[in-house]
């Protein structure tokens, strides 16, 4: 599908913001496939995508994960499915806004490079927790030192990608490792990423918010591993 952008969310319970962010990504004016992988939700996300979103709208795929195995296993399980030309990783929980889609879009448009990621700091300062505003900055310094990329935010969800590229990269990750996993493996192979700044609105843990600190630490030893080991 030349031209087209896939959106590829990996949804794990999230029943109460899958409808809105549905409804946001569809709204935006480009060309689009929407492709969602259920990771074996049990809150009722699982229901809302069989009852209600299955079947309602053609340029929506569902894909169901027959058991919960994490947000990057739930993209790996996606990738061969993706149909368009771009892919674009969407989570479902209000955070980012699809109508940054068009900015995203034209560094790749205009042959500038293939990757390019959605920048929460490059011009803002959004509300966040203080140890996540120091995780996010740590990585992304990690970046800069170890593999010479000058980007500003390497956890970001919004990462996109012309699909040929992404599928180029064996990728291994299962939880929220995905980020540094593709972040060093692409930069290894000499690939750019190019920085769009972009609007964020952080949630709390009692809204929903799935990441810990733990994967903070995994984050930062994927980072080292991939530098350092193959």
């Amino acid at each position: 599908m030349t031209g087209v952008l896939t959106v590829l969310i990996p949804a794990y319970n999230e029943v109460a913001t899958l409808r809105e962010t549905l409804r946001r990504v569809l709204e935006v004016p480009v060309e689009k496939e929407v492709l969602i992988v259920d990771d074996a939700s049990t809150d009722g996300t699982r229901e809302l995508l069989m009852n209600e979103i299955e079947g309602r709208y053609p340029q929506v795929r569902v894909i169901y994960q027959e058991f919960n195995q994490g947000k990057g296993a739930a993209i790996r399980a996606g990738i061969p499915y993706i149909r368009g030309e771009y892919v674009i990783i969407q989570d479902a929980d209000l955070e980012y806004d699809p109508a940054d889609y068009p900015a995203l879009l034209q560094p790749i448009l205009e042959g500038k490079t293939s990757i390019v990621y959605g920048t929460r700091f490059l011009k803002q300062r959004p509300a966040m927790r203080l140890p996540n505003r120091i995780i996010n900055w740590l990585l992304a310094r990690m970046v800069n030192v170890l593999y010479g990329s000058p980007i500003t935010d390497e956890a970001t969800c919004y990462k996109l990608f012309r699909t040929e590229t992404l599928r180029s990269l064996p990728l291994t990750c299962r939880r929220f490792e995905f980020c540094p996993e593709v972040t060093a493996k692409a930069l290894r192979r000499g690939f750019q990423i190019v920085e769009v700044p972009i609007r964020y609105q952080a949630r709390s843990m009692a809204e929903g918010k799935k990441i810990r600190w733990t994967d903070g630490v995994t984050a930062i030893w994927t980072l080292l591993r991939y530098r350092f080991w193959r």
